[in-house]
């Protein structure tokens, strides 16, 4: 789930101007060479509203969600195969599911599930990750259509955010330095609402063996055998310096339509020289179509298919993501399933 080295038809070197302000729903990798750095910066405008306003959230829900939005494209669009990422929690908090796909190059769809009262009775204050999602955990599935090519990490949720879970994973699934940030707002424009969500991924990707870790170095004065007194190998310098750097970005400045991803990126690393690459979009879909609630009705026993037929007679289905109904026929269905053709 490392950015890699990136491949890109015309690199650019940032200039410090606006560039693209208000170039929404897309991420713009890039490099700081001189830090062995690569990395990410997601910008998402009405994909993310589309997703939020659809069902409603209340805003600390929305904004939890928004999060684990920018978070997913941060890290599926990392891919460099037609595939699928997903991001899951499942906890005890008043936020029990968080469900996001991307769906590699550019397909988003986001879905949460929630006790609205649970929700209401934490007050209209600041409200932290851990208050909405509890302890629990969350898990990061790269899925390239196969059993075989399918992988998934886990991290437990014992009250940490979910720029806290990220760095946790990378620690210890990918032993892969990265620093991540993440933000959402609400910006008023032209005296409505709209949801924003920003990310920033950064991770040390050295190219020389000598500055990969230092964690093979000998101990020096410290007998064999024995750990250094820290428990971990002395960080390198540049990677002290890119996360330092990273750990300034204020929330705004991921969500503000008139600050470009190019002009965030000169504020950063101007004085070490950055590159930036082609952007990507991306863009609120759904994948829900009425083959696949078939195929998930078939999966299910006849009996189990009885049941699920209402009062007046129909099979309805609705898309948890998209809340796009499927009204179906119980007659229609079996005939289906019975592998005869629908009239």
């Amino acid at each position: 789930m490392s950015s890699g080295t990136q491949s890109p038809s015309q690199p650019q070197t940032q200039s410090g101007g606006n560039g693209h302000a208000g170039a929404d729903d897309t991420v713009l990798p890039f490099a700081v060479e001189a830090l062995d750095v690569r990395g990410r910066i997601v910008r998402l405008g009405p994909a993310v509203d589309t997703i939020l306003r659809r069902h409603g959230y209340p805003d600390p829900v929305a904004r939890l969600l928004g999060e684990a939005a920018a978070l997913t494209v941060l890290l599926g669009s990392s891919l460099k195969f037609e595939g699928r990422f997903q991001l899951q929690t499942k906890t005890d908090g008043p936020v029990a599911m968080i469900v996001v796909d991307f769906e590699a190059p550019d397909r988003l769809r986001a879905t949460a599930r929630f006790e609205p009262e649970r929700v209401a009775a934490l007050g209209s204050g600041p409200l932290k990750d851990a208050d909405l999602i509890g302890t629990g955990h969350l898990a990061m599935t790269i899925d390239q259509g196969t059993a075989a090519s399918r992988y998934q990490g886990v991290v437990a949720l014992e009250g940490q955010s979910l720029e806290e879970a990220a760095h946790q994973y990378f620690r210890q699934s990918e032993q892969i330095p990265t620093q991540v940030r993440l933000a959402v707002a609400e910006a008023v424009e032209e005296g409505d609402g709209r949801w924003r969500a920003g990310g920033l991924i950064v991770q040390f990707l050295p190219q020389s063996v000598d500055r990969a870790r230092l964690a093979d170095l000998p101990p020096g004065d410290i007998p064999e055998g024995h750990r250094h007194l820290s428990g971990e190998a002395p960080e390198d310098d540049a990677w002290v310096e890119a996360r330092s750097l990273v750990s300034t970005v204020e929330d705004h400045e991921l969500v503000d339509p008139h600050v470009s991803s190019e002009t965030l990126l000169y504020r950063l690393f101007h004085e070490r020289g950055v590159r930036v690459f082609d952007r990507q979009p991306v863009q609120e879909t759904c994948r829900c179509s009425r083959e696949r609630v078939m195929g998930m009705i078939r999966s299910f026993a006849p009996q189990e298919r009885r049941d699920m037929v209402a009062d007046d007679g129909r099979i309805v289905i609705t898309c948890e993501f998209c809340s796009r109904r499927y009204d179906l026929d119980p007659q229609e269905v079996e005939a289906e399933i019975a592998g005869q053709p629908r009239q």
